[in-house]
């Protein structure tokens, strides 16, 4: 029988492990992206979104309400800050509102 080995990793080590390998990276981003977009705009603004894509390190969120796009193109600079803030890395470098 083989010998077993003694060394314990952590879940969360293992999961990044397995991202990297596999080369899910970016699906993983584009996820935690459309997570925090819903997190930082709260349940208001995520009703009147329609759709939210990741692009190029652009993101490209759909509105259904003009005003509400009128309003959050006066923060941009602000947004992208806060979403790569909570992300923890800078994934974001523009904010397209459509």
């Amino acid at each position: 029988m083989a010998k077993r080995e003694n060394d314990s990793f952590s879940i969360q080590d293992l999961m990044k492990s397995f991202i990297k390998e596999n080369n899910l990276t970016k699906g993983m981003q584009k996820i935690k992206v459309e997570e925090t977009w819903t997190k930082m705009m709260g349940p208001g603004v995520a009703t009147h979104t329609t759709s939210i894509r990741l692009q190029n390190k652009t993101l490209i969120v759909q509105l259904k309400s003009s005003v509400l796009r009128e309003e959050l193109s006066y923060g941009k600079d602000k947004i992208i800050k806060m979403m790569n803030e909570e992300l923890g890395e800078e994934i974001i470098t523009k904010l397209m509102l459509v």
